[in-house]
């Protein structure tokens, strides 16, 4: 499956999902031409729980079901992006600076993966702050990037374990 499909699934899901109050994140194609995987992530103000999951899985279906742009069988699977969002339009990294990403890019400086905190969009350009030093990456160069979830597991406040 190509990038051609992505986008022609990004074409047909896009409106839909702005008439039922969601913004599409991305849209996945995994597993192999016997048994393909189709990952919508879907988010919204306030996010996405359960409820609004399943809801979305039926539109999300039928629109599919309507274009029929997959030949054969697959498995849909529509879900948030969750703490380790995708970031795919340059917008993201306006709506998300200050926030830790990883990115995987064309090399840059002799590297191809960054991870550092978004410190702002100049232009095309994103500027992260990678210990202490601006790094600059034109978007152009991104091949893959997701923000980098923080997570505490089991500290509470003051250090106490909960």
């Amino acid at each position: 499956m190509s990038e051609a499909l992505v986008a022609r699934l990004e074409a047909l899901l896009e409106p839909r999902a702005l008439q039922h109050g969601y913004e599409l994140v991305a849209v996945e194609l995994a597993g192999g031409q016997g048994s393909p995987i189709v990952r919508v992530y879907l988010d919204r103000e306030g996010g996405v729980d359960l409820d609004a999951i399943v809801a979305a899985n039926e539109w999300v279906s039928a629109t599919l079901d309507d274009a029929d742009p997959i030949e054969g069988a697959y498995t849909l699977e529509v879900s948030s992006p969750g703490i380790d969002r995708p970031l795919r339009k340059i917008e993201d990294y306006q709506r998300f600076a200050g926030s830790v990403a990883t990115l995987k890019t064309r090399p840059v400086e002799g590297r191809t993966r960054f991870t550092g905190r978004i410190e702002r969009l100049d232009g095309d350009v994103i500027v992260l702050d990678i210990d202490g030093t601006s790094v600059r990456i034109d978007f152009g160069d991104v091949r893959n990037a997701r923000l980098k979830g923080d997570v505490d597991f089991g500290q509470g406040k003051g250090g106490e374990e909960r």
